[in-house]
């Protein structure tokens, strides 16, 4: 007769090994239950699962998207439409001064360098035009100096002269003639004149005035410093009023350009264009804009990428710049609207228009409705 006891330990054996076979019978063993969990989570997540719906791609390279993810991934179309659109050429530019709202400050003389009453101006300090900035105190050699010592001395003398014979012309007015007084009196204010030139040339200082109203961009000046003629001390620019200049290597370029715009910190800088030079520098024409508007703060000497608009035109699609996107071949692509949940990816062919928006040449029809924001998400669905 059986034992009980052994009768127990049977059945639960029997009953542990149907718990087992029951707990694998459909599993994948190739990933463990918990790490497959997390991965599905985190797919679920990219993808932008919502409410157990998730958006996927077709075998198609087409993409599923519910509405919830398309919302949550704030997708926005635009109904294209076909045009004439004015062809641009890219250029390299920097800013620089505009000639009329810019200058130097420069000395004609060597010298010491003097604060005024003010003290000498720092970087970012407003001026205005014809204000005083420094004071330059001429240096000369001894002798040199004794020179101008030596002269002033000599007028001093025949000033001296020159009233006497006035005073004494003057006590025999009536007995010599009135053209001699009157050539006495000449003689004197020239001598008085003469003597007054030298003496301001031997101490007088220059005083180093603002050409423009402006803000300093630069200064070279520390009082005491001796300079030497024409060396620039100040820098003064308008920055409400500055200009951008770009280099054509290709002189046929220029031609019927109108105007130009530029990216800043994803903010557009919008351009005038001013002219263009006739002159080559280093195997390019120099092309000069002005910056309309003066709410994007730029510096002297910033590079730029600038493009142009001429007045050739090209037939296209105007669509922003972000609705360009990369597959895995490195192919440029936009995503169509094909359906309400559908979207379809479409090679394309571009050309820049400005600094936010291109031109579609070709991959894209009227009437078709492409994703003009949020496609970078949606190339990130797997």
């Amino acid at each position: 007769m059986t034992s009980p006891y052994l009768a127990a330990f049977f059945a639960g054996a029997i009953a542990l090994a149907a718990t087992s076979v029951a707990a694998h019978g459909d599993e994948d063993h190739g990933q463990p239950a918990a790490t497959s969990a997390v991965a599905d989570k985190t797919t679920s997540a990219a993808v932008g699962m919502d409410d157990g719906v998730a958006a996927r791609r077709e075998a198609d390279g087409s993409l599923f998207v519910p509405k919830p993810v398309q919302y949550r991934l704030g997708l926005r179309t635009r109904l294209m439409k076909s045009e004439a659109l004015a062809v641009t050429v890219q250029l390299s530019g920097k800013v620089v001064a505009d000639p009329n709202a810019g200058g130097r400050v420069q000395t004609s003389q060597a010298g010491r360098i003097e604060a005024g009453a003010k003290g000498l101006p720092v970087l970012g300090q407003r001026v205005k035009k014809g204000e005083v900035l420094a004071w330059v105190q001429p240096t000369i050699g001894n002798i040199e100096r004794s020179g101008q010592q030596a002269e002033v001395a000599t007028l001093d003398a025949q000033l001296e002269i020159a009233r006497s014979q006035v005073a004494r012309y003057e006590q025999l007015d009536g007995t010599i003639p009135r053209k001699d007084i009157e050539a006495a009196r000449v003689e004197l204010k020239s001598l008085q004149a003469r003597r007054a030139a030298v003496a301001t040339g031997l101490h007088a200082r220059e005083p180093l005035r603002a050409p423009v109203s402006g803000v300093v961009s630069a200064t070279a000046a520390v009082a005491g410093q001796i300079v030497e003629s024409r060396e620039v001390l100040f820098e003064i620019v308008d920055p409400a009023h500055l200009a951008v200049e770009a280099l054509a290597y290709d002189p046929v370029l220029v031609d019927g350009v109108e105007e130009g715009s530029a990216t800043l910190a994803g903010r557009t800088i919008a351009l005038q264009f001013v002219g263009a030079g006739r002159q080559l520098r280093g195997q390019a024409l120099p092309l000069l804009f002005r910056a309309r508007s003066a709410e994007i703060p730029l510096a002297i000497g910033q590079p730029l990428q600038v493009i142009a608009r001429t007045d050739a035109t090209v037939t296209g699609i105007a669509i922003p710049q972000e609705a360009l996107v990369r597959n895995r071949a490195g192919e440029v692509i936009v995503w169509v609207h094909s359906g309400p949940e559908q979207f379809t990816p479409r090679r394309v062919e571009s050309e820049q228009l400005d600094a936010q928006t291109v031109a579609v040449t070709s991959g894209v029809a009227t009437g078709d409705r492409v994703v003009v924001s949020g496609a970078s998400l949606l190339a990130q669905v797997r």
